[in-house]
């Protein structure tokens, strides 16, 4: 029977019912994940990939494009960026600089080397492969772009995952806990920064329009911290934190921001992170109750849609023998430039190897931040299809196997993780 309804109201609906299928799959394979050990996110990342070209596109009937079809796919990527956005934002409002300041010698020392060791590698990773990859779309991907997108990638630590894999083995409040935590923030920040440059290079079409992006983004942050900043304090004062229209409003100045850092010729996450930095984190308890908790429960809805549009791109069959090769290339350098930066450092400044080691199996967690990452490549026309299937395979391949390493680390109840006092008087 054919319906009634326009071809309009049609894609709306086919959206509607996507959404739906996306959040039932989503949390099945979430469960899944959980009940194995791993972080919910693993699950929902190998939803979007089963669900794309990878498995079931390989199915008779073209299923991929049945559920999914061209029509609907840019409001399902338009949707996933409203809880991808207030993500970024909450990840800038918890970023705790507190945590950094009580031990900053030996923070600073093992998210610095961590970045600088991945990143390096990154980058002449992409001397090597960067003649497979230099054509996007038909168009040519300048190599500085790519080596420094590339490093880039290679040196992120996803904060939220670390967060949840250290309270799920009560390790938040222990010093390698905090001391993890801590270096990841800077990790984000960091590497937050080198993308923002990246988009510049990649956005500007010559030398005088790479000049005006770096000249309007650094207004764009004069804007932030001298205006936006202290206003956000005095409207917090003035409506009070305990009134539901302070969330409408701040999900109506991160959307903004995000516009004005796209208007700039960088991502729109950055401008939703750098909202959140300059967020008013005081009063604790009212900001979390009006701010936190509705913009997290807006991110359980959507971001499943964000895994899912994201697993469209993955075509693993579309692979070939020498992408396999660079795809084991890219989990090496990934995983020894992560963890070797932070294991070692943390090591000359006296915590044991076994802390030392767990901490840089922590580092090596890449998750969520990371595909968000690596749609920015795409958007950006930096990464073909093939370099971001074999990203996020890395991306999976990395978060999941913290759970079993961090488990063959694991001290008896009387051997607890410690960090001796000598490190700890150095660090602060």
């Amino acid at each position: 029977m054919k319906s009634v309804a326009t071809p309009t109201e049609l894609t709306a609906a086919i959206v509607m019912a996507d959404i739906a299928f996306i959040l039932l799959v989503a949390h099945l394979f979430g469960g899944i994940a959980r009940r194995l050990g791993q972080p919910v996110v693993i699950g929902e990342i190998i939803a979007g990939i089963a669900l794309g070209p990878s498995l079931l596109g390989l199915l008779p009937g073209d299923l991929t494009h049945v559920l999914f079809p061209t029509a609907a796919r840019p409001y399902l990527s338009a949707i996933s960026q409203v809880g991808l956005l207030l993500f970024m934002f909450l990840i800038g409002w918890e970023f705790d600089r507190s945590m950094i300041a009580r031990r900053k010698t030996l923070t600073l020392s093992v998210s610095v080397s961590s970045i600088a060791l991945a990143f390096t590698l990154g980058i002449g990773l992409a001397g090597i492969i960067y003649h497979r990859h230099s054509t996007v779309a038909g168009k040519h991907v300048p190599f500085l772009a790519f080596a420094l997108f590339l490093g880039a990638a290679m040196a992120i630590t996803a904060f939220p995952v670390l967060a949840r894999i250290l309270r799920d083995r009560r390790l938040s409040h222990t010093p390698l806990g905090m001391l993890a935590l801590a270096s990841a923030a800077i990790d984000d920040v960091l590497a937050w920064c080198i993308l923002a440059v990246v988009a510049a290079v990649a956005t500007a079409r010559d030398t005088t329009d790479l000049i005006q992006v770096v000249l309007m983004s650094a207004c764009y942050v004069a804007v932030m911290a001298l205006v936006v900043r202290p206003a956000l304090a005095a409207l917090v004062r003035r409506i009070g934190p305990n009134t539901y229209q302070l969330a409408a409003i701040t999900a109506a100045g991160v959307f903004l921001s995000s516009y004005a850092t796209t208007w700039v010729g960088i991502h729109a996450i950055f401008g939703a992170f750098a909202f959140g930095f300059v967020m008013p984190r005081q009063p604790v308890e009212p900001l979390s109750k009006h701010i936190r908790v509705p913009f997290e429960n807006i991110g359980l809805v959507l971001l499943p849609v964000f895994f899912i549009v994201t697993g469209l791109g993955v075509d693993i069959a579309a692979l070939t023998v020498t992408n396999f090769l660079e795809l084991a290339a890219i989990i090496l350098v990934a995983c020894l430039g992560k963890m070797a930066g932070a294991t070692l450092p943390a090591r000359a400044f006296g915590l044991p190897w076994r802390d030392a080691r767990r901490l840089g199996i922590l580092m090596n967690t890449r998750g969520l931040t990371e595909l968000i990452v690596l749609n920015i490549g795409v958007s950006l026309s930096v990464l073909d299809s093939q370099m971001f299937t074999m990203m996020v395979i890395m991306a999976l391949v990395t978060t999941a196997m913290a759970g079993p390493l961090l488990q063959s680390h694991t001290p008896s109840h009387e051997d607890a993780p410690t960090m001796p006092t000598e490190a700890l008087q150095t660090s602060r």
